[in-house]
């Protein structure tokens, strides 16, 4: 029997595939968003028999996000879930970067987040319906990042899971995920002498993998996390302590 229906951007690769795959594994039906469309259709590809549907958007377009929605409805999915987890790392000092790029990040990391919470609560708030969004945000928006502009889209990552909390309750709960060094693709363009920093800070020497964070999604998507809303789960290994 299904859960339900969960919609995640960023979803064909990193932490969204995997919280894409520990997803459907959970029982929900899954509405995955990318604007990569190739590795959307590798996606799909694995998991042809699933409850598993794909769309090309790129989130930082309010335009495409509204199309996307209406899609929804005249589906009929009514989505109870959304995860947040869509995003770009340069991984550039902010004395590097172009306007364009500037704009880029901030559009990708926090209007799209901004567009697509805005959108799924108002569908369930005017029908009174219950909900979970999580917002995949990172360590580097509470303690800094040798990127600064992604630091700085990662903290607004926060403030938005704690002001849509309010917002939006006490229909939908809101909570946010800050991972810190995660085994993906984009490892790669974070300085060397960061990584080795913060290795060496590290309490448990375990890599953090996409699967973990995707285990802590599942979490807060279950009624196991009823009384949790407006919170950040750190996932970073010891690295910080709070």
């Amino acid at each position: 029997m299904s859960k339900g229906t969960v919609i995640i951007t960023g979803a064909a690769s990193g932490i969204g595939k995997a919280t894409t795959k520990r997803c459907l594994i959970d029982g929900f039906r899954v509405l995955a968003c990318d604007m990569d469309a190739q590795t959307l259709t590798s996606l799909k590809s694995e998991h042809l028999d699933s409850n598993l549907s794909v769309a090309t958007i790129d989130i930082a377009d309010y335009q495409q996000v509204q199309i996307f929605f209406d899609q929804v409805i005249k589906n009929k999915e009514e989505p109870s879930c959304l995860v947040n987890n869509a995003g770009i790392y340069l991984g550039k000092s902010i004395l590097e970067y172009s306007v364009e790029e500037v704009h880029r990040v901030i559009q990708v990391n926090c209007f799209g987040a901004v567009y697509f919470s805005q959108l799924f609560a108002k569908l369930l708030i005017s029908t009174n319906q219950q909900g979970v969004i999580v917002n995949i945000s990172s360590v580097a928006g509470e303690e800094g990042s040798s990127d600064a502009i992604y630091g700085l889209s990662k903290a607004a990552l926060i403030g938005l899971t704690k002001s849509c909390a309010m917002n939006f309750a006490p229909n939908i709960r809101v909570n946010a995920i800050a991972p810190g060094l995660v085994s993906t693709d984009l490892i790669q363009n974070i300085p060397d002498w960061r990584v080795r920093e913060y290795r060496f800070g590290e309490l448990l020497k375990d890599p953090i993998l996409p699967e973990n964070v995707a285990d802590t999604v599942s979490f807060l998507l279950s009624n196991q996390s009823k009384h949790y809303t407006g919170t950040v789960f750190d996932i970073n290994n010891g690295q910080y302590r709070r």
